[in-house]
């Protein structure tokens, strides 16, 4: 195959993934953006947390929560739980890396908060953890995977969302995670903020 056909195949398989996004999980990804805009208008904040390269995306969605999505509005509070590396070392050398995220949460979740987690492979006993430390405080869980994820998906409450991409590659899944993101930041700035951009 060419180096054409490759970045060909690379792009139509994306296109396909975010159809199948569009088609499957709009009204999914609106019910977890209800949830984020319900606990900002309750002086509540937004935790996030993932592993590997989805804490790319955690950091990101962080940026856009405080800094802005596409227009100038008030910082909106949101914590990334992958940022302080010193923190993550700590635990992970005092305790055990299973509880780098699931240690933070307890010292700053409220009841009411929302925990996005971002996952792309695999079901690390470290977010596995972190769910149930949320769901001890009372905190929603925003969860996103891909089609192959059983555990993480099992340990949600009804309340809880689940945001499941209809892919297998990771690729694919990552691409689709960012893109949600934007939807969900979309969502918000236009329930808090109306739709005109300042």
């Amino acid at each position: 195959m060419s180096s054409n056909n490759n970045i060909k195949q690379q792009i139509t398989e994306s296109i396909h993934t975010q159809q199948l996004v569009l088609d499957e999980l709009s009204e999914v990804v609106e019910f977890a953006a209800q949830h984020i805009v319900n606990a900002l208008l309750a002086d509540r904040k937004i935790l996030s947390a993932g592993n590997a390269a989805s804490v790319s995306n955690v950091q990101y969605f962080t940026v856009l929560m405080i800094n802005r999505y596409d227009r100038v509005r008030p910082s909106l509070p949101a914590i990334s739980l992958v940022n302080d590396v010193q923190m993550l070392t700590s635990i992970a050398n005092t305790q055990h890396y299973d509880d780098v995220y699931a240690k933070q949460l307890r010292a700053l979740g409220q009841a009411d908060d929302v925990l996005l987690v971002y996952n792309v492979e695999g079901s690390a006993l470290n977010l596995v953890k972190l769910i149930n430390a949320a769901h001890d405080k009372q905190i929603i869980v925003i969860l996103l995977v891909g089609e192959s994820e059983t555990t993480l998906p099992a340990l949600l409450h009804e309340v809880d969302v689940c945001i499941n991409v209809p892919s297998q590659s990771a690729q694919r899944i990552h691409e689709a995670h960012l893109l949600i993101t934007h939807c969900l930041c979309d969502l918000v700035d236009s329930q808090l903020f109306g739709n005109t951009l300042l």
